[in-house]
């Protein structure tokens, strides 16, 4: 009886210790993808873009609901394209760069919504201070092994304390900041 036991407690031990199956990992190929933000400074709008970021994808399109992302955004590398701005984005009132190199975002539940499009909700970080955003966002193929999700969502600039000082006057640079993004994703599985 004992010869018979042990392997089998043997078994169940090593079974316990192996980590549960997880959602297919996709990998972002980043040259072909772009996160952008838009706001207006007096009233007219600006586009910039993230130049650096990274994200770690474990998701199933056909099983949304067991996925996660979660998205690292160096903060150092934002820009309008406009070298005053430029200069001007990585300072302590903007983002704070040196103080906070990056922002975040680790997802919390993904929802399917049907027809290729689905709902994200996460903690976004930037500068220090945590909120809870909700992102939709659409995956369609893109040829080969390859996906592309996008999607935009609204936050507002001083929950994050994006603008501190004298640039809090709302009517100088606003406080809705759209953001968008497309992301090429290798490996992700069907859709």
């Amino acid at each position: 009886m004992t010869r018979l036991l042990f392997p089998s407690l043997c078994a169940l031990a090593f079974m316990a210790a192996m980590p549960a199956a997880a959602e297919p990992a996709a990998k972002l190929v980043a040259d072909k993808s772009q996160i952008a933000f838009v706001t207006k400074q007096m009233g007219v709008p600006m586009e910039g873009a993230f130049k650096k970021f990274d994200a770690q994808v474990a998701f199933d399109p056909k099983k949304p609901e067991g996925g996660s992302v979660a998205l690292q955004i160096a903060i150092a590398g934002a820009g309008f394209g406009v070298a005053m701005s430029d200069a001007e984005l990585p300072k302590a009132p903007w983002f704070d760069a040196e103080k906070f190199p990056q922002a975040t975002f680790q997802s919390s539940a993904i929802k399917a919504l049907g027809d290729g499009k689905f709902e994200m909700a996460g903690k976004l970080t930037i500068k220090g201070t945590s909120k809870q955003v909700t992102v939709p966002f659409a995956i369609a193929p893109a040829g080969g092994n390859h996906a592309v999700a996008t999607g935009s969502f609204t936050l507002q600039r001083l929950d994050y304390k994006v603008g501190d000082g004298e640039w809090t006057d709302t009517s100088v640079v606003g406080n809705d900041v759209q953001v968008r993004f497309k992301f090429t994703l290798a490996g992700l599985g069907p859709l």
